[in-house]
């Protein structure tokens, strides 16, 4: 179907004898996975341009000069091909990229984790009786959030105005499938609960911004690919799911959407009259009745956008689209929405805002507490918590009131092992069998040491589907060391190659 990964900065924090700064915490909990897996890797920042744009006419620049961070505590490259570093204030966990939405969903909750044994490990470094607290949210309840970004890989040929058209409708009512809820809203203070942690810190329809002004329709111009060809669209308005079947609807439905987009046969795309009102309306309504109005005069429910969506692409998909992964992505999206057709308690244990709200007002009825009390709000918080034994959310899977999708056994090698048919393969696998000579890796690049004499050589990989086990394990399986990897390859360190 495509390509895609997934980015989710962490909610951190410490309770103990002394304050401790997220900033710090987030370097010691990064160093901390550091010390249990070993490396040194630093990160390769050559071909990074985050202020491009995607309403300005690409073009491909001059080859750059090579530049590579400094390595450290602050950054990782992980066998898995994925990367762990510091956000600002936030230990942030990007996954490899992935070719399926059960591949990205495998790789997110193997982040979750890494960060989970690696907090425990970092508070060992903390004064006695301090505890790390990591949160797989967007908020803290206080007026600030932090991201979850989804990254898909589509053609440079498709015009970023028409996916902006056709995606807009999307992600303003997806919460109702996908959203991961919360109590209380930073604009409208009769709202006691809503479907999106994020509905609220958004701002205007399109933009370059991710902190402030934040946009619907994020406009980086950044592919990590070949940009003649691709064009990565950075997804900023979603949910941190801890649902695995929030994520695969959620992930699923995204990829067959942008596949109806790229056949050409889409309809004209309902243009809703103010996305970001709309945005909040739907998001602010657990009951799932809220309308909001299109520009025809046509009010609709999320559910009515979501379905209309939905049978578009059914529409559109050329038969050559409909590959197992497509179909099973439409079935599970269709599934979801008869779901939330009987109301909320059909996505309990689910959706994550369907469950987490079952959860809370079972406990206000119990205790006689209104929905902004301090308890409830913890009750909110706890969901969230990525301790196994400790969340919210964890113990309801325990107990079996919530379905995994994944296996342990995949999570667990999914932990240290990278996907075999991306070129996320080779990213791992070069760290993993030559640490001290992977000097640095990016998500388009390993950089590699071959000694005084030679220098450094960086591998471009502008191909997410090269890369992959089939093509280079044998490669890797006859290397000693770096230059024979290079001699296997056919690459020549005095004209770097493109990896085959």
């Amino acid at each position: 179907m495509g390509f895609v990964g997934i980015e989710t900065e962490y909610g951190i924090a410490v309770t103990g004898p002394e304050d401790v700064h997220p900033v710090r915490a987030s370097a010691l909990l990064v160093a901390a996975h550091r010390e249990l897996v070993g490396g040194d890797v630093g990160w390769d920042y050559t071909e990074e341009r985050p202020d491009r744009d995607a309403r300005a006419t690409p073009v491909r620049p001059e080859p750059p000069e090579l530049a590579i961070g400094e390595p450290g505590t602050a950054n990782l490259v992980l066998t898995n091909g994925a990367r762990l570093y510091v956000d600002h204030a936030h230990p942030e966990y990007a996954t490899p990229e992935c070719s399926s939405a059960h591949d990205v969903l495998v790789w997110d909750v193997a982040g979750e984790r890494i960060v989970e044994a690696a907090a425990r490990r970092a508070e060992r470094w903390l004064p006695e009786g301090s505890v790390m607290h990591v949160h797989k949210n967007n908020t803290d309840g206080k007026g600030a959030a932090y991201g979850t970004h989804e990254n898909y890989l589509v053609d440079r040929a498709i015009p970023f105005g028409l996916l902006t058209r056709h995606l807009l409708p999307m992600f303003v009512s997806r919460p109702v499938l996908v959203g991961a809820g919360r109590i209380g809203s930073e604009h409208d203070a009769d709202v006691g609960f809503q479907l999106s942690q994020r509905a609220d810190f958004f701002e205007v329809e399109l933009g370059l911004e991710t902190t402030m002004r934040r946009p619907l329709m994020n406009t980086r111009d950044e592919p990590h690919a070949d940009p003649e060809r691709f064009r990565r669209l950075h997804v900023i308005n979603g949910d941190a799911n801890m649902s695995e079947w929030a994520t695969s609807v959620k992930v699923g439905g995204m990829l067959v959407l942008l596949e109806a987009v790229a056949s050409g046969g889409l309809p004209e795309p309902l243009e809703l009259e103010d996305p970001v009102a709309a945005f909040r309306t739907l998001s602010h309504d657990p009951e799932i009745r809220a309308t909001v109005t299109t520009v025809d005069g046509r009010r609709w429910t999320a559910l009515d956008l979501q379905e209309a969506t939905l049978e578009r692409c059914m529409r559109a998909l050329p038969d050559a689209a409909r590959d197992h992964a497509t179909e099973a992505a439409v079935v599970a999206w269709r599934e979801a929405i008869e779901a939330a057709r009987t109301g909320p308690a059909g996505l309990v244990g689910r959706a994550d805002w369907a469950t987490k709200l079952d959860l809370i007002e079972a406990y206000r009825t119990r205790h006689g507490l209104p929905v902004a009390h301090d308890r409830v709000r913890m009750l909110d918080l706890q969901y969230h918590d990525v301790r196994r034994d400790k969340g919210l959310h964890h113990r309801l899977v325990a107990a079996g009131r919530v379905a995994r999708l994944t296996t342990e056994d995949e999570v667990i090698a999914a932990m240290t092992t990278a996907p075999e048919d991306t070129r996320a393969w080779f990213r791992g696998e070069c760290v993993r069998r030559f640490p001290g000579a992977v000097v640095a890796a990016g998500w388009d690049s390993v950089v590699l040491d071959l000694g005084a004499e030679e220098g450094l050589v960086r591998l471009p990989m502008p191909e997410p589907g090269l890369g992959t086990r089939a093509l280079t394990e044998a490669a890797l399986d006859a290397s000693d060391d770096v230059a024979a990897l290079l001699r296997h390859l056919d690459v020549r360190p005095e004209l770097p190659g493109q990896l085959a």
